[in-house]
């Protein structure tokens, strides 16, 4: 059994036969810290995943160490959601995702703070300048995490990677004021899974010998990839724990769940052949916007959409990227998501084109149903060189891109409202006599 102690980084390896040690059980041998990792294969193992700790709401606590001890909850307003939530508020029962209004009523005594997402953006990526710095093998999966392949670099940082992910969580700690969540194994699939197994500050090891036992009794929803949808459908065949699955031949279940059955075979055994890629494409872009109250005429659904088209755009040739596929968003006043999607017949990355298949597939859904949310998304993505190139039905849509790139062009200059089109200045919608605003429910 290998032992690394987080406090010294020693990587005691397993015992020889002898008198038993001197030290009590649950001390480092070197310096007596109690911090420590145990596992027969933790020497051997690579692959990562690090996972920083509450991360926006554990940014907004650094920098203001007044809210060091109190709930802190990073969202948007009382019809938004939580973005983020520490540790503290979590105790209340708040968690990501969870409408404002609940996440207020469970932890009313919360301070709540408006995401910044360029703060967020600038700790994310000092980060990840730190993981890059240990391999070029880092796939990041959002701002605050990532997947590491530390395969043979043992000589280039004369350590085991357990014991170099271990300095890096410690650095991270004492030079960024952050702290991370780090998961050891042999693939992503429980690299992944570990890392959620010991947090705040934690560190754990799910080895290639035990991956079935410790798979055996987990609901099958832990298994990538499965949703809710699949998770019912599964459960309806009597397969509830991961165990469940392992009865059927990979034949069998991709007969019934296709491409997902082969996935579900291999998961269920720990297997997991995808390797840590550090240039995985990007596979959409898109924007979102919750109303502070809701919204059902077609006009004012409009005008909330056009900003997202902006922004969708703007990021979309900032990533030097088309999308030929856009896809609309959209949440009802009772939680319920509605996606319509429809496809161009080349990319695009303008915020006009964006918002007129926007607005067709808008359209038909304006029947009276009250909205809380509106998003916009392209995917299918594809080199800007191939985005907006002009035919016969569009002759102007070069001129309109470079038009695009100018309005952009100025905007950096001289601020985001400096120029924009008369369809992105609202007017103010008339109150009839003792009512609420006509498009509002």
């Amino acid at each position: 059994m290998s032992l690394l102690c987080r406090d010294c980084l020693s990587l005691i390896a397993p015992a020889s036969p002898g008198p038993p040690p001197a030290e009590p059980p649950g001390r480092c041998p070197a310096c007596r810290g109690r911090r420590l990792v145990a596992h027969p294969e933790l020497a051997e193992l690579s692959i990562a995943h690090l996972d920083c700790d509450a991360f926006y709401a554990s940014v907004e606590k650094r920098d203001d160490p007044s809210l060091r001890d109190r709930p802190v909850i990073v969202g948007g307003g009382q019809r938004g959601v939580v973005s983020a939530a520490c540790y503290v508020a979590r105790l209340y029962g708040v968690r990501s995702a969870m409408p404002m209004f609940k996440a207020l009523a469970a932890c009313p005594d919360a301070v709540v703070i408006k995401p910044n997402m360029a703060k967020y953006r600038e700790a994310g990526e000092a980060i990840r300048a730190r993981m890059r710095a240990l391999t070029p093998l880092v796939e990041p999966l959002s701002i605050d995490e990532a997947f590491l392949d530390l395969t043979g670099t043992e000589a280039l940082h004369h350590a085991p990677p357990a014991v170099t992910l271990a300095r890096l969580a410690a650095e991270i700690e004492r030079d960024l004021s952050l702290t991370v969540s780090i998961g050891l194994s042999h693939n992503k699939f429980l690299a992944k899974i570990a890392s959620d197994l010991d947090k705040p500050r934690g560190f754990a090891v799910i080895g290639a010998a035990e991956a079935r036992d410790f798979l055996a009794d987990k609901p099958v929803s832990l298994l990538w990839g499965v949703g809710k949808a699949l998770d019912g459908a599964l459960a309806r065949e009597g397969i509830r724990r991961v165990r469940d699955l392992w009865p059927y031949e990979e034949y069998e279940l991709v007969a019934r769940h296709g491409a997902m059955g082969r996935r579900l075979y291999r998961m269920s055994r720990g297997l997991d052949d995808r390797r840590v890629e550090p240039d995985a494409p990007t596979k959409s872009i898109s924007a979102e916007t919750t109303f502070d109250s809701n919204h059902a005429e077609c006009e004012a659904l409009l005008a909330e959409l056009w900003p997202l088209c902006e922004k969708v755009a703007r990021r979309l040739r900032q990533a030097e990227l088309g999308g030929r596929t856009v896809t609309l968003k959209l949440k009802t006043a009772q939680f319920r998501n509605v996606t319509r999607s429809r496809s161009l017949s080349s990319p695009t990355q303008l915020a006009d084109v964006l918002y007129r298949e926007g607005k067709a597939l808008l359209e038909p859904a304006c029947d009276g149903t009250a909205f809380r949310l509106i998003g916009i998304g392209a995917s299918e993505l594809s080199p800007a060189s191939e985005a907006d190139q002009p035919d016969l039905l569009e002759p102007d849509r070069g001129r309109r891109a470079r038009v695009a790139v100018a309005v952009e062009s100025v905007r950096a200059k001289l601020g985001a409202t400096a120029i924009g089109r008369g369809r992105g200045f609202r007017q103010p919608v008339p109150k009839p006599p003792g009512g609420k605003p006509p498009g509002r429910a």
